[in-house]
């Protein structure tokens, strides 16, 4: 896919999320392209599970999976993801967790770098990006999240035990005082299994994450080595990981 597509394509999803259904036409006006062009890219995204196609219409995927959470703030996720990737260095074996700003790595990473090893617990990821070459991915094991398309639970902390990484990369549903949050117990038990095995952890997250809160602890700001966010992030937020001794990178 060239990066014009891709562009394009990241527009499309924006102004998807954005209202929910749009019509070729609008889409075709707004982008200045022609409809043949948008039925042509709506069918690629479609097919990636990115959005549905109605007669006349695209419109968000209908259930809350991750890729549902894909389409919102897709640039902005995107950006992030690109900056990250840039972490990673070619041959290197690295661990990622579920979550859509972590699938847009996943596929930066395999695209740009070579001899890559993903070491994830995402069937999500694994499907999102199989037909790139230049990566090796190792599924882990456990009892299968159908909505998040993700392993969780005991067999997670046994599998993971046989690997050792650099860096871990994960995604989170929001912050408190005492460190990231999760939306789900099960997802956040994996993280913290999957995290005792790495030497970096790194969170990706938008700026605006920092005003939610989550359900269930995730790790503790200790636990945690870097994060990559948007430019947005507001300054009392930048200092406080700065006074955590976690690194802020800015996409």
């Amino acid at each position: 896919m060239t990066e014009q597509m891709n562009e394009r394509h990241a527009t499309i999803l924006n102004l998807v999320g954005n209202h929910q259904k749009i019509s070729v036409s609008e889409l075709s006006q707004i982008i200045g392209i022609s409809e043949v062009t948008v039925r042509k890219d709506l069918s690629t995204l479609e097919e990636r599970g990115l959005l549905r196609r109605e007669h006349g219409y695209a419109a968000m995927v209908d259930s809350d999976d991750v890729s549902k959470r894909l389409s919102f703030n897709y640039n902005i996720k995107r950006l992030i993801a690109v900056k990250a990737s840039s972490d990673v260095v070619d041959g290197e074996t690295i661990m990622i967790e579920s979550g859509s700003s972590c699938a847009l790595l996943a596929e930066e990473i395999v695209s740009t770098h070579r001899d890559i090893t993903i070491i994830t617990n995402s069937v999500f990821i694994a499907s999102f990006i199989r037909h790139k070459a230049n990566a090796r991915f190792i599924l882990l094991g456990g009892e299968f999240q159908k909505e998040a398309q993700v392993m969780v639970g005991p067999l997670i902390k046994k599998c993971v035990e046989d690997f050792h990484v650099n860096k871990f990369f994960i995604g989170t549903d929001g912050f408190n005082d005492f460190g990231a949050m999760s939306g789900d117990l099960m997802r956040a038990e994996a993280v913290r299994a999957m995290s005792r095995n790495a030497d970096r952890v790194i969170i990706l997250t938008e700026s605006k994450k920092f005003a939610q809160r989550g359900v269930v602890p995730l790790l503790a700001y200790e636990h945690i080595n870097a994060v990559y966010t948007d430019r947005w992030i507001v300054p009392d937020n930048h200092d406080f990981l700065l006074d955590k001794n976690i690194d802020v990178i800015i996409s």
